[in-house]
């Protein structure tokens, strides 16, 4: 049996998600966000806005250029770039200032939106792959190859088993277990959603945000709850947080946003209600 913690506030790097008030925006790091083409960027605005309202300093939406112009109506603190491919993805990656990126959200999987990841992965920044990016993994080896430790994985359950299919068997291994194992194998941090989401790094250590019993939050089973979760990690990892932290920091807090506004939640209302789990901690 795997030795996993329990999250909680007091084990998490909470002290961190605060501002300092002679800070400027480029001091909280830059997240760019990839995203599909037109009438797909729903999932990856959830994830920008999440990252921005994390406290991300700048948040960019890269997408192809046929769905700049929807993207940019529906964004505004976010701003908004053409990334056609993984080609144009590497020239905007000349800009350090970009610090962390989110890849997968709607981002369909074709083999442009597959040149973005091998792009992504290759430029060794800190990155969350979800979604289309987790499918596209699953199918090439050579992109499972390039994972790094600065890489937070984001799978649910059938993505998992797609990822890992010998770890996905629950009546052979506990779900902490394959976690730690996936994660050794992947060589970064994975995050294995589910009431019990359990988040294992490649050196062994294991912890589960458990959203069940007093804690329960199931009006996270929506629509885009999880596109938010992948922002809410980006933004921390571009604010600074090692993946570990940005992931089990991101997976409490996503909790006690749900939880926070209840009943009715959509995947819309996680956002919004984050300022008011800040100022119930103190910020």
């Amino acid at each position: 049996m795997t030795d996993a913690q329990m999250i909680t506030p007091e084990n998490l790097p909470l002290a961190q998600l605060s501002k300092s008030s002679s800070a400027h925006k480029f001091s909280h790091g830059h997240a760019l966000i990839l995203s599909g083409g037109v009438g797909q960027g729903g999932a990856a605005r959830l994830a920008a806005r999440g990252a921005l309202r994390i406290g991300a300093g700048v948040v960019t939406l890269g997408c192809p250029p046929a769905a700049l112009l929807e993207n940019a109506m529906a964004l505004d603190a976010v701003m908004t770039r053409k990334v056609a491919d993984g080609k144009a993805l590497t020239e905007m990656l000349r800009d350090d200032r970009i610090s962390a990126l989110c890849i997968g959200p709607g981002l369909g999987t074709s083999d442009e939106r597959r040149s973005l990841i091998a792009a992504g992965l290759k430029s060794g920044r800190a990155m969350v792959l979800d979604a289309d990016a987790l499918t596209l993994i699953g199918r090439d080896k050579t992109l499972f190859g390039l994972l790094h430790p600065g890489c937070v994985l984001t799978p649910h359950h059938g993505e998992f088993a797609r990822l890992f299919p010998d770890l996905s068997a629950p009546d052979t291994i506990s779900k902490t277990e394959a976690t730690k194992q996936a994660a050794a194998r992947a060589g970064c941090t994975i995050l294995y959603k589910g009431a019990d989401t359990v988040i294992a790094d490649p050196d062994g250590k294991v912890s589960v945000n458990a959203a069940t019993g007093d804690q329960a939050a199931p009006w996270l089973a929506t629509a885009g709850s999880g596109d938010v979760l992948a922002g809410f990690i980006t933004g921390l990892l571009a604010r600074g947080f090692a993946p570990m932290q940005a992931a089990t920091t991101g997976a409490w807090l996503h909790t006690q946003a749900a939880r926070s506004f209840g009943p009715g939640l959509i995947a819309e209302d996680l956002t919004e209600e984050l300022p008011k789990v800040f100022r119930a901690l103190g910020f």
